[in-house]
């Protein structure tokens, strides 16, 4: 049995990876501090991965999972922000990755972004051979972090690249979190207007693909893009979230081009532009060369997590 250290396992990709891979690998989470134990996962408190020694955490892994990464900056100037998202996702990718290597792990599983290549597209959907074009300090560290570990494995180790689109699934947080409040709320949305297409991916097929490029032969030194393959716009989210809440979204017909000047109005310029654009990724790759298809449909994932909302959010409080 393969021993798989990962990182970030705490988080909500982590916990649910972890839950997944033990009994059918020597799971070893590597924590920044002590957590809850887990079933069929041995613990290894490394502390900050930044300032951690590697080495010892990658000892006796044949894999490592990586999933550890700073994704939102708060009250941060523009370059604080950068210099943070580099030191936590660059030079601990690249730390680690060298660690992995002087320790003989075989491979390394890079949970990437799709931000790396953009932030919208505009009739073509992005594929593995899309130039990358990442717009902000988050898609450049996940990009920077990509190229460090390709250089510090070299030969010596296999790596795998994935790129995953917006995640949802029980336990999401950000902007998911607050759209499923609203709508269990009955808060007016101006989406209806909308006609944009956003690919996702739910948490339990990402975690199935995880899972299939730990040691499928063919995943060695490739980066693929990931996608449930059923792409929604705006105000078919909100109906489907809305939907496995057991309410009905109240959707306004407000025109994209008044949601993009109130967004320039407010400072929110980008995250109108998320909201009200199209983000479409091309997964075929991995479906082709690794005969990969996403267990779970768009619909049910959606369901599945409006319920842990219904139940975890909205009952513990009553």
């Amino acid at each position: 049995m393969n021993t798989v250290a990962i990182t970030g396992a705490t988080g909500f990709v982590g916990t649910a990876l972890c839950a997944a891979l033990a009994g059918r690998y020597r799971v070893q989470r590597l924590l920044r501090a002590p957590a809850a134990p887990v079933t069929g996962c041995d613990d290894r408190v490394t502390g900050d991965l930044a300032e951690a020694d590697l080495d010892a955490a990658c000892r006796d892994a044949d894999l490592v999972v990586h999933l550890a990464a700073r994704t939102h900056v708060m009250h941060e100037h523009a370059v604080d922000a950068e210099a943070a998202y580099l030191r936590a996702n660059v030079d601990v990718t690249r730390r680690l990755a060298e660690a992995a290597v002087r320790t003989g792990v075989r491979r390394f599983v890079f949970l990437s972004s799709i931000k790396v290549n953009g932030e919208a597209t505009h009739g073509t959907p992005y594929t593995e051979a899309s130039v990358p074009a990442p717009e902000d300090a988050y898609g450049r560290s996940k990009l920077a972090a990509e190229q460090a570990l390709i250089a510090s494995a070299g030969a010596a180790m296999e790596t795998v690249i994935l790129r995953p689109p917006l995640l949802y699934g029980p336990g999401v947080k950000g902007n998911l979190l607050a759209l499923m409040r609203a709508l269990a709320r009955g808060i007016p949305l101006p989406l209806a207007a909308l006609n944009n297409r956003r690919s996702l991916l739910g948490l339990g097929n990402l975690v199935s693909a995880l899972t299939l490029v730990l040691d499928h032969p063919a995943a060695a030194g490739r980066t693929f893009l990931l996608a449930d393959g059923e792409d929604l716009s705006s105000p078919q989210l909100a109906r489907a979230i809305a939907a496995g809440l057991g309410r009905t979204a109240r959707l306004l017909p407000v025109p994209a081009s008044l949601l993009a000047l109130a967004g320039a109005l407010t400072g929110r310029r980008a995250a109108i532009a998320r909201l009200t654009g199209s983000l479409q990724v091309d997964a075929s790759a991995i479906h082709v060369d690794l005969d990969w298809c996403p267990p779970e449909p768009v619909a049910a994932g959606l369901g599945r997590m409006a319920r842990w909302y219904d139940r975890e959010v909205i009952h513990s409080k009553q």
